[in-house]
């Protein structure tokens, strides 16, 4: 059983930044293609961007291509999420999750294990 905990959100201004962390408790974290997804209110989970097992990528969203950036360090388990300039409309629960897939994919089914979720607001 693998254990995600992110951390790092808040309440934050049109334009602001955050970055999210999510600590995995993975023994080969490396294996493993990490994702972020987002889920607003009334709005299905949609896809952030991920990072390959093999290090590949990050891929991203067009919606969020330029202005976020995923990073991840397999020495402390951890993958981030960078958010600048951020927008209302980026206003979500974030989660991040792990896949054993060899490719980076989009859907969520794709995805094994979760996190509980971080609450990003930006106010306008």
């Amino acid at each position: 059983q693998v254990q995600l905990v992110e951390s790092g959100g808040g309440l934050v201004q049109a334009e602001g930044s955050l970055r999210l962390s999510c600590a995995s408790s993975a023994r080969a974290f490396s294996g493993y293609t990490m994702g972020w997804f987002r889920q607003a209110p009334g709005k299905e989970r949609e896809f952030v961007g991920a990072v390959r097992r093999s290090g590949g990528g990050p891929y991203y969203a067009d919606s969020v291509k330029g202005r976020f950036a995923i990073s991840r360090d397999n020495t402390k388990n951890t993958i981030f999420l960078q958010m600048n300039s951020l927008k209302p409309e980026d206003t979500a629960v974030y989660y991040c999750a792990a896949s054993t897939a060899i490719g980076a994919p989009r859907g969520a089914d794709h995805y094994r294990y979760w996190g509980q979720g971080t609450q990003v607001t930006v106010s306008s």
